[in-house]
């Protein structure tokens, strides 16, 4: 996660919490979609390099999407906007992300600044927390700017105006509201401008009917939209835009090629981001 993460329009536009046994709709392609497994609150991403958390006793459910493969967390939906403050984006979040609040937007900064002319095109980074991103950029020259909806709290992206790249990295995977979450993509972007984000997809990780022992799948980190390529790829196109890979981690939408970025989508040279 890049920042605190889009989680205030998740507020408003829920999923909907569904009873146990009872299937719910996909948000991504509105197929049915019934319950995979439950794991506790407390499962953590840092669990992949050794930090395991005291169960905390709380069963967190997700569903799974047997057309296009999205995998979602729908009882979140009934917490509030405080809950999620206390409860996950707390003063022990940097214990399950440490890197979010320096090493990943360093990192991604430089990704950026050594693909990308900053002189020639406006920049916004979308849910970019703190604004570390932005500034390192800024430094170097850029255009860029960052809004995040869980911080920005007074601000309306219709208030934003348009860019020529867009950037969430480590976003998607936080937002409960799929839909609200295209409809800031939309608002912000210019339409020959270019989206560039991150999220790993769970190709080969999440399978009908076999336990959710993915690594990603982490409650405790506020990981509640697990998208396949599939179902991203669908997601995309429900949107207008064209859609690629560079990786399992990192993609890139668009409607018209721009020329500054010409470069990175024939081949796809993009490096991959930090996670």
């Amino acid at each position: 996660m890049s920042s605190l993460s889009s989680l205030l329009k998740a507020m408003r536009r829920p999923f909907g919490k569904p009873g146990l046994g009872q299937k719910v709709s996909c948000p991504v392609c509105k197929t049915p979609a019934g319950h995979l497994d439950s794991v506790d609150f407390n499962k953590t991403c840092e669990e992949l390099r050794g930090l395991k958390l005291p169960t905390s006793g709380v069963l967190v459910r997700y569903y799974l999407c047997g057309r296009c493969g999205f995998c979602f967390a729908p009882e979140f939906s009934s917490w509030t906007f405080r809950d999620f403050e206390e409860r996950i984006y707390n003063g022990g979040y940097a214990t399950v992300d440490p890197d979010y609040r320096l090493a990943r937007p360093k990192s991604n900064a430089e990704l950026l600044a050594t693909t990308f002319d900053g002189t020639k095109i406006r920049h916004m980074d979308y849910g970019g927390g703190s604004g570390l991103l932005s500034e390192t950029l800024r430094a170097k020259g850029w255009d860029s700017h960052t809004y995040d909806p869980f911080v920005d709290r007074s601000i309306r992206v219709a208030q934003l105006g348009r860019f020529d790249l867009v950037t969430a990295f480590e976003v998607f995977e936080h937002v409960p509201d799929i839909g609200a979450l295209f409809e800031d993509l939309q608002a912000l972007v210019e339409p020959n401008g270019l989206i560039l984000f991150s999220t790993l997809l769970s190709d080969g990780e999440i399978r009908p009917g076999e336990p959710l022992r993915w690594w990603y799948a982490s409650p405790r980190n506020g990981h509640i939209s697990l998208f396949s390529k599939e179902s991203l790829s669908l997601c995309m196109k429900q949107q207008g835009f064209k859609f690629a890979s560079a990786s399992a981690n990192l993609h890139i939408a668009h409607r018209q090629i721009p020329g500054w970025a010409s470069h990175i989508l024939a081949p796809m040279t993009v490096p991959a981001p930090v996670r």
